[in-house]
């Protein structure tokens, strides 16, 4: 039974999360559990709930005197989680395409439709395209049927430094990535999950080269 306080600190986490993604609270910043009861409208002890949630997840760590701030994200840091995603969201792939249903298949490829349209203006819809992105792979994961590889990827598919970032990528790496899904969508029509996990894991590794080509900190 959920009570009223695991909801105030399902909301702290979200609305907290909520800024470190959208980079109001930028790497460095102290994160203060009285300001952030203030910002939020909650108590302080839900916020300190959140705060250890986020400190698990890696979005806020410990200074050697011992103040949370939100984390900095390096090169390397983001080619880990590449790294990872390739792997896990690669055996996602291969458990979707034994046990995607047909409503499934059409929902993807309605999806990657979407993500097409958002390219084919003369002004590309980044932020619509990478939000059918989103669902896409989010579609692909429930097809796995894993809550395991579910809760893995949930804090690995949305970092901030690669959120930010992606704003910043060229069309033709937009591009890519839909024609990218379309190949996975015709591996798991064709229930072959090899060669599903094998594009998904180059999808991802591609992804990488585009981040680390539109970082400005390479």
């Amino acid at each position: 039974m959920t009570t009223a306080s695991d909801k105030a600190s399902e909301r702290a986490y979200a609305e907290i999360r909520g800024l470190i993604l959208a980079g109001d609270a930028s790497p460095g910043t102290p994160l203060r559990e009285e300001a952030l009861a203030d910002i939020v409208g909650v108590s302080r002890t839900p916020v300190r709930e959140a705060l250890k949630r986020l400190e698990a997840e890696h979005y806020a760590i410990r200074t050697p005197g011992g103040r949370l701030v939100v984390a900095a994200w390096d090169v390397d840091d983001v080619a880990e989680i590449f790294a990872l995603r390739a792997m896990l969201e690669g055996h996602a792939a291969a458990r979707a395409a034994r046990r995607l249903s047909p409503d499934g298949l059409s929902a993807l490829k309605a999806c990657n439709q979407a993500l097409h349209d958002a390219l084919a203006a003369d002004e590309p819809d980044v932020a619509r395209f990478l939000a059918e992105n989103r669902r896409f792979h989010d579609l692909v994961i429930g097809a796995s049927a894993s809550a395991r590889l579910a809760t893995m990827l949930a804090s690995l598919v949305e970092q901030p430094i690669v959120r930010r970032t992606a704003t910043r990528y060229a069309r033709d790496d937009l591009m890519r990535s839909a024609n990218e899904h379309d190949q996975l969508i015709q591996a798991f029509a064709a229930r072959d999950a090899d060669w599903a996990r094998a594009v998904m894991a180059a999808h991802i590794h591609r992804a990488l080269h585009a981040f680390r080509a539109a970082s400005p900190s390479k």
